[in-house]
């Protein structure tokens, strides 16, 4: 990720946690799945010390381990690293079986894989009602090991305009994430960018293809202390 974004995404999450400090959401709906319902501080941060944390440091990898820290949450160290993430990815399959989240590992990165067709409409960044319970699956799993940062990345294909792609893959990654943080999540761990169509997984040139790129990863980074 360039280091412009970066500094962008740090500091409109500094932002928002610095503003959750004295909000609560108030949204007004009847389905207690819904991520617009009413929910008692869902938004609140952990404060000054992770608002800190995101501004300090000489890289984005040490801010958000010093937001962790200032929020309260430690960091990992040597095997520990491996065997917390062994435990969490399983725990990660188990809930999401059958719901047509992918998930893979990549050394002690876990990764999801949300695929438009299950999580989005058709140029859609509203997320779908029945995804709701995977997703609550998802935070809850993630609530329990929260010793990691929560990467939520939007992809999409190459049909459309470049301007169009990106600001379809921001806003799906945004209703993932804020979905996610909805639930109890920490605002704080999450780094949220769109990718647009410039990093496909397959060809462009299918529609199997096409479908396999219009995706939201999710990539669960371990904090190390």
């Amino acid at each position: 990720m360039k280091k412009h974004a970066i500094r962008t995404t740090l500091t409109a999450l500094a932002a928002a946690v610095a503003l959750s400090s004295c909000a609560t959401y108030t949204g007004q709906t009847s389905d207690p799945n819904d991520p617009n319902r009413t929910r008692q501080g869902a938004l609140i941060g952990a404060g000054i010390g992770a608002v800190a944390g995101l501004l300090s440091g000489s890289d984005a990898t040490e801010r958000r381990q010093r937001a962790l820290v200032g929020a309260g949450v430690g960091g990992l160290t040597g095997g520990a690293i491996g065997a917390y993430q062994d435990r969490q990815e399983a725990e990660l399959r188990r809930q999401t079986s059958g719901t047509g989240i992918n998930v893979s590992r990549e050394g002690d990165v876990i990764k999801l894989n949300l695929p438009d067709g299950v999580t989005f409409d058709f140029g859609k960044a509203d997320l779908k009602p029945q995804f709701y319970p995977a997703l609550n699956n998802v935070a809850s799993t993630l609530r329990e090991y929260n010793q990691t940062i929560v990467e939520v990345t939007g992809h999409t294909d190459s049909i459309g305009s470049e301007a169009a792609n990106q600001r379809l893959s921001e806003q799906r990654a945004s209703s993932v994430a804020n979905y996610l943080i909805g639930q109890g999540l920490m605002r704080e761990r999450f780094e949220i960018v769109g990718m647009g169509k410039r990093y496909p997984i397959a060809s462009n040139d299918t529609d199997a293809g096409r479908a396999l790129n219009r995706r939201v990863e999710i990539r669960v980074v371990p904090v190390r202390s």
